[in-house]
């Protein structure tokens, strides 16, 4: 009989080795490495067609040959449209036939609401939903609270249960976590997509490991992107994420995958973010914003209105900035709260910001401006629980501070777009002209961009037509003429 095989993996990012080891020399985290039962040399090569485990692998009976590049014939990917136009918007215009798509997230954050919500909305679909970690009874209440009887006040969702019977005109949930029994429903049923809740729940007989191992994880996503190729079937899976952030299992699972998907927010918000990381099939930088309600998810397809909080009267340390996530404008609220140091040692904090990028407006405005911030604290908040990196949001950051600062509240129907640099010029952003066009929607009434962005003889091709816009434009070159023309 032959020797069991084994050997270390890390459990953070997957690196593989002979011997156990303290310190993985991939990600260099300690304690780290587990030992796990590999598959022996001579056992067959695992196939989704393949569910016995007997055989040769029907890949290695196939050789593909090469082609010369221009003899490829390309057509346009068929897309399923889904009711959900956030969703539609972050994949690229739809799924895509064939394609594997990773979506993670914290616990409890909706993921599982998600899918099974728009499972339950596509009725002109054969959908299969495989959970492993609830059963068929938990998923038939998830599924009658998210029927259009919402609380009063709350907006109702669009999803509704498709009657049993006829091709595509139903959900079908199948509680597994044998990867060889639901390719055996999956050829049964013949579905047209599959949703996996969750791939860290699947075992394949294959690999001698438990679940959720980094063998395990990678031999059922290999099985499952086999089946998405060769049948055209998309499959949707649902990870779990570390304590870090990222999605648990080895990194290769992103590398596998066509698309990953990060479903975020916080909980003590109601609105949910889904964005792309990894997209082969469109731009990896577009984001969705739904509003989690007692009925479901409901798509929030005007994000602005909702990161605008209604003001009386203008407050100090509050200013609008103008930001861009993908192909969507958004105007945003951004705080800040500066006030004397109590303890001597002044603190520096921001929610929705990176820390460093803050610590240098601040020295650029001590530096070129002559505030004298460095005795004092200083708190930046970007409303509505996101995270913003763009940097055309630095010129309505300094403007709150010196607002906070000086206790000189900004007009309310102003807003800003530019970019700070490190001498104090206001530089020009990208797609300024959506950015106005959004602030003039909403009813603002003037914005601050830089000149840099106007029309000049030297390149009239990149720059932007300011005829058609009714709001006041304003100009400026540096962060000193701002506040002139802001504070007198």
């Amino acid at each position: 009989m032959a020797k069991t095989k084994t050997t270390y993996f890390c459990q953070s990012c997957g690196y593989e080795s002979p011997k156990w080891l303290g310190k993985c020399p991939s990600c260099m985290q300690w304690n780290t490495f587990v030992e796990e039962i590999i598959e022996k040399p001579n056992a067959a090569i695992p196939d989704w067609k393949n569910t016995g485990g007997s055989g040769s692998s029907s890949t290695l009976q196939r050789a593909n040959k090469a082609i010369e590049v221009a003899n490829i014939k390309v057509e346009e990917e068929h897309r399923y449209i889904t009711p959900d136009q956030e969703f539609n918007r972050v994949l690229g215009g739809g799924i895509v036939d064939g394609s594997l798509i990773l979506i993670g997230g914290e616990p409890g954050i909706g993921k599982s609401t998600l899918m099974l919500q728009l499972a339950l909305n596509m009725p002109n679909l054969r959908v299969l939903y495989v959970s492993g970690e609830e059963s068929e009874k938990q998923i038939k209440m998830r599924a009658e609270r998210l029927t259009p009887q919402s609380p009063k006040g709350e907006a109702p969702v669009s999803v509704t249960i498709p009657p049993s019977g006829g091709r595509g005109a139903g959900c079908f949930i199948l509680t597994e976590t044998s990867t060889q029994n639901i390719f055996k429903q999956i050829e049964q049923l013949e579905p047209e997509l599959v949703v996996i809740d969750s791939i860290q729940t699947l075992y394949s007989s294959h690999i001698e490991s438990t679940p959720g191992s980094v063998s395990q994880v990678r031999e059922c996503t290999a099985e499952l992107l086999r089946f998405a190729k060769e049948s055209g079937t998309p499959v949707i899976l649902i990870g779990h994420i570390t304590k870090d952030g990222m999605i648990a299992g080895p990194k290769i699972l992103e590398h596998m995958v066509d698309t990953v998907l990060q479903f975020e927010g916080d909980r003590h918000h109601v609105y949910r973010i889904i964005r792309a990381i990894k997209n082969r099939f469109g731009s990896a930088a577009e984001l969705g914003i739904y509003e989690m309600l007692g009925a479901g998810l409901r798509e929030v397809s005007n994000p602005s209105e909702i990161l605008l909080s209604q003001r009386d009267e203008p407050l100090s340390g509050i200013t609008i900035s103008a930001t861009l996530e993908g192909m969507r404008p958004m105007l945003i609220e951004t705080q800040a709260l500066v006030s004397p140091s109590p303890y001597g040692t002044p603190q520096r904090s921001a929610t929705g910001f990176d820390t460093k990028r803050m610590n240098m407006l601040l020295a650029v405005l001590e530096k070129r401006c002559g505030f004298k911030l460095g005795a004092k604290d200083v708190f930046l908040n970007i409303t509505g629980g996101i995270r913003v990196e763009d940097p055309a949001i630095d010129l309505g950051l300094a403007a709150a501070i010196i607002s906070s600062h000086e206790d000189m509240p900004i007009p309310v129907k102003t807003c800003f777009a530019g970019e700070l640099g490190l001498s104090g010029e206001v530089r020009a952003v990208n797609r300024v002209e959506q950015r106005i066009a959004e602030a003039q929607k909403l009813g603002f009434e003037k914005i601050f961009i830089s000149k840099y962005n106007l029309p000049s003889a030297k390149n009239d091709k990149r720059q932007i037509d300011l005829s058609r816009f009714s709001i006041e434009i304003v100009p400026v070159a540096n962060i000193e003429e701002v506040f002139g023309l802001l504070f007198g």
